[in-house]
């Protein structure tokens, strides 16, 4: 719309400018017509009329009939006194006039019509010896001429316009791809980087970019050295660590069965061996962890699994530590599909052991974080394609602004101080999930409970 608006306007532009041209032609030929018109009637000025009137009419068509492709004379009262046509005159010649032109050029102004065959009438008045308007010298021009010429600068114009623009695109593309095809590999590398893939990035350009390219390719390489250290690190302390513990904790159970006469040292051994089982979980953990950042590791070797059983078998592993804080677990399997009996047992491509252990933390996440007399519901629902486990509490909930953090190593949300934990626990879930090319979604309100979504591919 707003395309065929500008193609109209520029047409508007180039007839005007360009009749304006024209009618400049036709003034200054109009003007030495007049002359040669005005010396035919000081060569026969006279008083008399009609004798007079006519060879002037004569002469001065004798003088201008070749000055267009029609030459026309009126007198003051718009009668036709002349006509040659071609050079040619005419007697009792009945031509089309336009009336408006003689009157207007009987007003003292030039006058001119273009007909749609492209003739041009161009009338003008001539005075005699009073300064009165007493005639009107009109000629008429062919001027397709003059049309086919514009014609060809608009189609020249055009032409160039469109190249100009098809070479603007052309060039804003390759500026585009040149500005923007790196800008999308820098941005493609920080992503990676936040997911803590360390990839080499490389531009090969000298400019800004290049330079931003090089930097960004330092701090990768220095980020992934740090963390491989860390992880080591948490291993190696992890590994070291368990045997000084496992001593702690003989002693400690040692101790403990061992005192049966005072029972503040028994309280005080039984705290000892509390915190050595504590710690164990963490270190166990932090191995799990350290496990799953190495490559290759037997534990994530996977199969077809049943995800019903699983689930049915998680769920009574568990129901001891629900007993004891007087909560009911709840498992709602995957309804019998007439239709297909093949929809009744769902699988999906996991390590049991591994996802044993994330639904079992979920679960003890919940019943740690649950007041007591209260109802955890399990329940697996599926598609063609997935495999989804919801675990509903009734428990302390999690604030929204921490949604997002707690799945990260070692945070813990401002109000898990009423259960002791290491942090680890859904970071471990989301890893284990992850690896089978799952994910886990957490919806959680403060003082009403969570329900986290574990998401497997369907096998």
């Amino acid at each position: 719309m707003s395309f065929g608006i500008i193609i109209f306007a520029v047409n508007k532009a180039i007839d005007y400018y360009s009749f304006i041209t024209i009618e400049k032609q036709m003034m200054e030929k109009a003007d030495l017509s007049e002359l040669s018109f005005r010396e035919v009637l000081a060569q026969h000025r006279s008083s008399s009329g009609e004798p007079q009137t006519k060879e002037i009419v004569r002469l001065a068509l004798e003088k201008l009939k070749a000055s267009g492709k029609e030459v026309r004379i009126y007198d003051s009262s718009k009668q036709l006194l002349g006509l040659a046509v071609d050079g040619i005159i005419i007697n009792d010649g009945k031509p089309h006039i336009f009336e408006k032109n003689i009157e207007k050029a009987l007003s003292g102004s030039y006058a001119y019509t273009v007909t749609d065959d492209h003739l041009l009438y161009f009338a003008t008045p001539i005075q005699n010896q009073f300064y009165e308007n007493a005639y009107v010298y009109e000629f008429v021009e062919d001027i397709s001429y003059f049309y086919a010429i514009m014609d060809q600068i608009r189609y020249v114009l055009f032409a160039g316009a469109g190249g100009f623009i098809v070479l603007i695109t052309l060039a804003s593309l390759w500026i585009a791809r040149n500005t923007t095809k790196p800008i999308k590999v820098l941005l493609g590398a920080a992503q990676s980087f936040s997911r803590q893939e360390f990839k080499r990035v490389h531009l090969n350009r000298k400019d800004e970019l290049g330079m931003l390219a090089d930097g960004l390719d330092s701090m990768g390489q220095q980020l992934h050295n740090y963390i491989q250290y860390q992880k080591q690190f948490v291993s190696n302390v992890s590994h070291e660590l368990k045997t000084p513990l496992a001593a702690i904790r003989g002693f400690s159970q040692y101790l403990y069965e061992g005192e049966n006469e005072n029972e503040e040292l028994q309280k005080i051994y039984a705290h000892l061996l509390q915190e050595s089982d504590r710690l164990t979980r963490l270190i166990n953990e932090l191995l799990l962890l350290s496990r799953f950042d190495k490559a290759g590791s037997s534990e994530l070797e996977v199969e077809k699994t049943e995800m019903n059983a699983l689930i049915q078998q998680v769920a009574r592993n568990m129901e001891a530590k629900a007993k004891d804080k007087e909560i009911r677990i709840t498992v709602k399997q995957v309804e019998e599909d007439q239709a297909d009996e093949g929809l009744t047992k769902v699988y999906a491509s996991v390590n049991p052991m591994l996802m044993s252990h994330a639904i079992a933390n979920l679960l003890d996440n919940a019943i740690k974080y649950s007041g007591s007399h209260s109802q955890i519901n399990v329940e697996m629902e599926h598609t063609s394609s997935e495999v989804v486990v919801k675990i509903s509490d009734q428990g302390i909930g999690i604030a929204g602004d921490e949604l997002e953090r707690v799945q990260e190593r070692f945070y813990r949300a401002k109000n898990a101080s009423t259960a002791n934990g290491s942090g680890l626990g859904l970071s471990i879930c989301k890893e284990i999930v992850e690896r089978f090319n799952g994910y886990i979604d957490i919806e959680s309100e403060l003082g009403q409970g969570t329900t986290i979504t574990i998401v497997l591919p369907r096998v």
